[in-house]
């Protein structure tokens, strides 16, 4: 087979590394892909929303399967497109993908379904918005509908925080249209965990739970960020609970989107929190996450691509999804800045001489036409190590990650630290 992988960070890197293993494949191609997957596949110099120019490099390669990895190509429908012209493509199609796109979709669906989920409300007006957090108990949720690139979701702690949040997002619009419509949930506290699932519309397939770490400061200080790091599995999530979650969440998720009309294949995310023992959806996402792929892919046993085909083709039910029973944690190296304003174009060096045990997956980086390795993003590295154990495999990273330098490179020194403590 001859696959294409869409998209080009870090989650992208580790698909391309995971497919490549497969005796299926013979190329795998990458667009744009970066540094890392051009060691092991072929880069395509094209956006993942070009959807147009995607098609047209398809069917000039004679790609036989086309995975798409970030959520901006979904939502723009490039499944639909590559679908209307029978090439077969593994992810959902756009309508199933509002489940991410849409905060307000999803809300309403999980309302509708009975699936669990904060309480919470819907504005598109900017006054009614303001009036409604009068009333609530602080700290609240504030939540562009739209995508923002991970960003926009604001923990607000006082009434000040909250009406910023609302003016920044509704009529400053610093998400522009994501913005038009909000919202407001009630602030939850417990352990957020990360359970993916592999779903051809059917069955329902959960991988291995996942915490990742979006603060960008050790002991999660700081902004947001997409991710800095993250680590499978957590010892508090039981396999009781990922079946508990894939039994009360996944599953009827799916099933209710096909009661509104919608299939969904391809990948469902649920965000989650625990509170008292019990789950609780804060967010659903219609891909792979970013940094989770990077720990989660590692631990799969079961060739992906076998995977991968039985959700296009409808068979999930037919595959058996083994899982290692090792621990395996992610961390990210960002520039100096992130995530706010940073430069670029900084000599890595280094990755050569990290242990053969040790994982590099490259997010943002470019090779250079003098074949050295320059930074490219505001992530630009996950190390990713695995182990016996959690702190085995912490060990490993963190042995490792200093061998790996570019100017004002950054990394938080406390993921997975909570597991071992």
């Amino acid at each position: 087979m001859k696959i294409l992988v869409v998209g080009g960070g870090g989650r992208e890197h580790t698909l391309v590394w995971k497919i490549a293993q497969s005796p299926r494949v013979e190329k795998v191609f990458a667009a744009p892909g970066n540094a890392g997957t051009a060691a092991m596949a072929e880069n395509l110099n094209l956006r993942p929303t070009d959807i147009e120019g995607l098609s047209k490099a398809a069917k000039e390669k004679g790609i036989d399967l086309v995975v798409v990895g970030p959520e901006a190509p979904l939502a723009s429908g490039i499944v639909d497109y590559f679908e209307g012209l029978r090439l077969p493509v593994f992810g959902p199609t756009k309508a199933a993908t509002q489940i991410e796109s849409s905060k307000v979709f999803a809300r309403n669906l999980m309302e509708k379904y009975s699936i669990p989920c904060p309480k919470g409300a819907v504005f598109s007006s900017y006054s009614e918005a303001r009036e409604y957090l009068q009333g609530q108990p602080l700290p609240v949720v504030i939540k562009a509908d739209g995508l923002a690139a991970g960003k926009g979701v604001i923990i607000t702690g006082s009434l000040t925080e909250a009406q910023r949040a609302l003016d920044d997002i509704m009529k400053a619009k610093i998400f522009g249209s994501a913005g038009d419509r909000i919202v407001i949930d009630e602030y939850l506290s417990g352990r957020e965990v990360s359970l993916i699932a592999f779903t051809d519309g059917k069955t329902v397939s959960p991988m291995m739970p996942a915490c990742d770490y979006k603060k960008i400061g050790d002991n999660d200080q700081g902004p947001n960020t997409g991710g800095m790091g993250s680590y499978s599995p957590p010892g508090s999530f039981s396999g009781r609970m990922t079946e508990k979650v894939t039994k009360d969440i996944l599953l009827p998720a799916v099933r209710a989107l096909a009661k509104e009309g919608v299939s969904y294949r391809g990948v469902l995310y649920a965000g989650l929190m625990i509170v008292d023992g019990e789950p609780v959806v804060l967010e659903f996402n219609a891909r792979f996450g970013d940094p989770e792929t990077q720990v989660v892919l590692p631990l799969l046993k079961t060739d992906l691509v076998d995977i991968l085909m039985a959700v296009v083709q409808g068979n999930l039910d037919r595959v058996k999804t083994d899982w290692s029973a090792d621990a395996c944690i992610g961390v990210v190296m960002a520039s100096g800045g992130y995530p706010g304003s940073y430069k670029t174009g900084f000599p890595v060096r280094g990755i050569d001489t990290v242990d053969k045990c040790v994982l590099v997956f490259h997010a943002g980086t470019k090779l250079g036409s003098d074949g050295i390795i320059y930074t490219d993003g505001g992530r630009v590295l996950t190390v990713v190590g695995m182990g016996r154990d959690m702190a085995e495999a912490r060990g490993k990273v963190y042995r490792n990650i200093g061998r790996i330098h570019f100017e004002d490179c950054y990394y938080r020194k406390d993921i997975a630290l909570r597991e071992i403590a």
